[in-house]
């Protein structure tokens, strides 16, 4: 009982030890998969990687923000013959299985996911759950990434319910961490 309350405390002060996956420098992937949500961050990052030459084009998935974070991928040049949008998804689960859908049906062996920093444990795990047979990795968003920036309005409460998905991911779909 006393592991559990002093794993629960460190996880409450250091969340980013705990929510933040990211796989570093990766060989040459075929796509780049970046999540729609967050602060428009995630774009911007996935473009950093495309000029970085990781992998040859980007799918954005999820419902809602795609125009927007399609116009962020363009204005950092990111070429349009080189972006593909899933509009469809509306859940870090629903994001996984349309898009795995999109991967295999392009016989796709790898992808690097890009979300924000406190997501990316429970969006790598939950591709890798669906999909094992392709190689993911992670290169999320550092957005707030500095205790110093957590004020910023909303972003605490949507890291800190990242606690909760985790549990309820596991419960639900059995995507275990």
């Amino acid at each position: 009982m006393l592991f559990m309350a002093l794993l629960g405390a460190a996880a409450y002060y250091y969340p980013e030890k705990f929510l933040c996956v990211d796989s570093g420098p990766v060989p040459a992937a075929d796509v780049i998969i970046v999540l729609g949500g967050g602060n428009h961050e995630r774009p911007v990052r996935a473009a950093e990687l495309f000029r970085q030459h990781v992998a040859p084009r980007i799918i954005h998935t999820g419902e809602g923000d795609d125009g927007i974070n399609r116009q962020i991928l363009l204005q950092a040049g990111v070429p349009a013959s080189a972006i593909q949008i899933e509009n469809k998804s509306l859940t870090t689960r629903e994001n996984a299985e349309f898009t795995i859908k999109l991967l295999r049906a392009e016989n796709i062996h790898s992808a690097v996911i890009v979300t924000s920093w406190y997501h990316s444990r429970r969006a790598l795990e939950t591709f890798q759950h669906y999909a094992p047979d392709i190689n993911f990795y992670s290169r999320p968003s550092y957005y707030c990434f500095d205790r110093a920036e957590w004020s910023r309005p909303g972003f605490n409460k949507r890291m800190r319910l990242e606690f909760l998905k985790l549990p309820g991911y596991w419960i639900r779909y059995g995507i275990l961490y």
